[in-house]
C-alpha cells in the first residue's frame, strides 16, 4: 500500500495541529524533510518525540517548529509505520506540512483511510471502525460510553460468542452426514433444537437495545406543536438558554421548523419547534403547518404546549386529537398570568397523563418538565445488555437477517426435514453475523462505510 498523509485535527485555527502519516515509506519522507533540533541523534525508535523544524528540503527554509511522535510498525492504530507531526495550530502552517509530505512521496489519504487500514490490516474489525466514528460524533456521555464498548470489541465478542455456539452445531451435522452408521441424527436434531432457541433469544436481547441505541446517537426526536402564540418559541428559547426563535405578540411568526440538539438530564433531544397549527390563507405559513403535523406523526416524543389562561377552540382540539396515542407532555403556559383556565379542564386530563402548568416567559416549571422527560426515558440509566447495545442500523438489520434465518432453522428442524437441509438457513445465519465484523461483507458495503469518516481518521 501507498504511503497516505492528511491533516487529522479540524480545519480551524487552533493551539495545534497534527498532520499524520502512514506506510512503508513514512520514515524516508519524514527524513527528507524534518529536521530534529539534536542533528546528532537521527535514529528512529517507536513511541518516541523528537523535536525540530519542518523544512523545504528544495529551499532549505523553515516552515514550522514542530514535535514529531514515531510508531514503528506493527505496534501503530494502523500497524503501519507511522509518523505525526504536531505543529502550531492554523491552515496556512498545517496545509504547507501536508504539502510537503505530498511533494516528498505520500499521497493524500481519502476520508477515513487510517481506520479502513486498521481494519483491512486485522488491527480491528469493522463493526470497532464503524464505534470510531460514532465516537467521534458523540452528542452525550452515554452515548460516547455505547461507542468506547464497541470500540473494545463488547459487540464483536457477542457476535463470536453466538458464532460459536452456531459452529458447535455445524460441527455435529457434519459428523452425522459423514457417519451415518453411527445414527446420531436425533441428538443432532435436539441439540439444535435447544441451541437455536438459545441463539434466537440472545439476538432478540441484541436487537431490543436498538430502540435505547437509536435515541442515544440520533436523539429523542421531540416536536413542539401548539397554536401561534401558545409559547412555542418561548419554550424553545428557555430549554435551550438562548434567544434562539423570534418572540413576537404577531401570530404565525415561526413559518418554518427550527431544529436544536439538546441535552437533558444526560437525555439527548432534537428538538423541533414547529409553525402554530392553525387555518392561514398565508401559503408559506400553510406549508409550515403541514410539515408540523407530518414530523408530529414520526416523533418520539410531542410537548404540546397551549396557552392556559384561554380556553380550549378548534386548533387546540385538533392538537389534543393528534397527540394521542402518542408519548406526550402537555404544557399549560402563561402560569405567570395568575388564571389558569385549562387546570381543571376534563379534555385536556382525558388526553394525556402528563401535564405541567408552567411559564415559558420566566421559566417556571421548566425544571419539571426536564424531571417528566427523564422518567419518560430513564436512558441514564440504560441497561448496557453485558456492555452491548446496538446503535448502528446496519447491525440492527443484520441481526434481525439471523433472526429470520435462524426462525427458519427452527421450523425445518421441527418439521423433520433431513438434517442436511437444516444446515442451509443456519449457514446463513453465520453469513449475516460475519457481515457484522465484516468478516464476510463487500467491498461496496466497506467503501460506504469509511466514505462517511472525515480526513485523517
Amino acid at each position: 500500500m501507498s504511503t497516505i498523509a492528511a491533516i487529522s485535527t479540524a480545519t480551524s485555527n487552533g493551539g495545534i495541529g497534527i498532520i499524520r502519516m502512514s506506510g512503508k515509506n513514512c520514515f524516508d519522507i519524514i527524513n527528507k524533510i524534518f529536521r530534529p533540533f539534536n542533528e546528532k541523534n537521527n535514529q528512529i525508535k517507536g513511541y518516541s518525540l523528537k523535536f525540530g523544524y519542518i523544512i523545504n528540503p528544495k529551499t532549505n527554509e523553515k516552515i514550522d517548529e514542530v514535535l514529531v511522535s514515531f510508531f514503528i510498525s506493527p505496534k501503530s492504530y494502523t500497524t503501519e509505520n507511522m509518523c505525526e507531526i504536531n505543529s502550531h495550530g492554523g491552515l496556512i502552517v498545517e496545509k504547507k506540512i501536508l504539502q510537503m509530505c505530498l511533494d516528498n512521496g505520500a499521497e493524500l489519504a481519502e476520508p477515513g483511510e487510517f481506520t479502513k487500514r486498521a481494519f483491512l490490516n486485522g488491527r480491528i474489525d469493522l463493526a470497532q471502525a464503524e464505534s470510531v466514528i460514532d465516537l467521534i460524533n458523540s452528542k452525550t456521555d452515554n452515548e460516547a460510553k455505547a461507542s468506547i464498548n464497541q470500540l473494545e470489541g463488547s459487540l464483536s465478542k457477542k457476535i463470536q460468542e453466538i458464532r460459536k455456539k452456531l459452529l458447535d452445531i455445524m460441527a455435529d451435522i457434519e459428523a452425522d452426514i459423514d457417519y451415518p452408521e453411527y445414527d446420531l441424527e436425533e441428538v443432532t436434531n435436539e441439540k439444535i433444537k435447544n441451541i437455536l432457541n438459545e441463539v434466537r433469544n440472545d439476538l432478540l436481547r441484541l436487537s431490543n437495545t436498538f430502540e435505547d441505541g437509536k435515541i442515544l446517537k440520533e436523539g429523542v426526536k421531540t416536536i413542539i406543536l401548539g397554536k401561534p402564540n401558545a409559547g412555542k418559541s418561548s419554550l424553545l428559547n428557555a430549554i435551550l438558554e438562548e434567544e434562539r426563535a423570534i418572540v413576537s405578540e404577531y401570530a404565525g411568526t415561526t413559518r418554518d421548523t427550527i431544529e436544536e440538539f439538546v441535552n437533558i438530564q444526560g437525555i439527548p433531544l432534537k428538538l423541533i419547534d414547529t409553525a402554530g397549527i392553525r387555518q392561514t390563507d398565508d401559503k408559506i405559513e400553510e406549508i409550515g403547518v403541514k410539515r408540523a403535523l407530518k414530523l408530529s406523526q414520526d416523533a418520539d416524543l410531542i410537548i404540546a404546549i397551549f396557552d392556559g389562561s384561554k380556553d380550549l377552540d378548534k386548533e387546540d382540539f385538533e392538537i389534543l386529537n393528534i397527540i394521542k396515542n402518542k408519548k406526550a407532555i402537555i404544557l399549560l403556559n402563561k402560569k405567570d398570568l395568575g388564571d389558569l383556565r385549562l387546570e381543571n379542564n376534563e379534555d385536556i386530563k382525558k388526553s394525556c397523563d402528563n401535564i405541567i402548568k408552567i411559564s415559558a416567559k420566566n421559566g417556571e416549571g421548566i425544571e419539571e418538565l426536564y424531571d417528566k422527560i427523564s422518567c419518560m426515558f430513564r436512558k441514564n440509566e440504560i441497561s448496557m445488555n453485558d456492555g452491548v447495545i446496538i446503535t448502528n442500523i446496519r447491525h440492527k438489520n443484520q441481526i434481525d437477517k439471523a433472526i429470520s434465518s435462524v426462525n427458519e432453522a427452527i421450523k425445518s428442524n421441527e418439521s423433520g426435514l433431513p438434517i442436511d437441509i437444516v444446515s442451509i438457513p443456519i449457514k446463513q445465519i453465520l453469513n449475516d453475523l460475519c457481515a457484522i465484523t465484516g468478516e464476510d461483507v463487500s467491498e461496496d458495503i466497506i467503501n460506504e462505510i469509511f466514505s462517511k469518516f472525515c480526513l485523517g481518521k
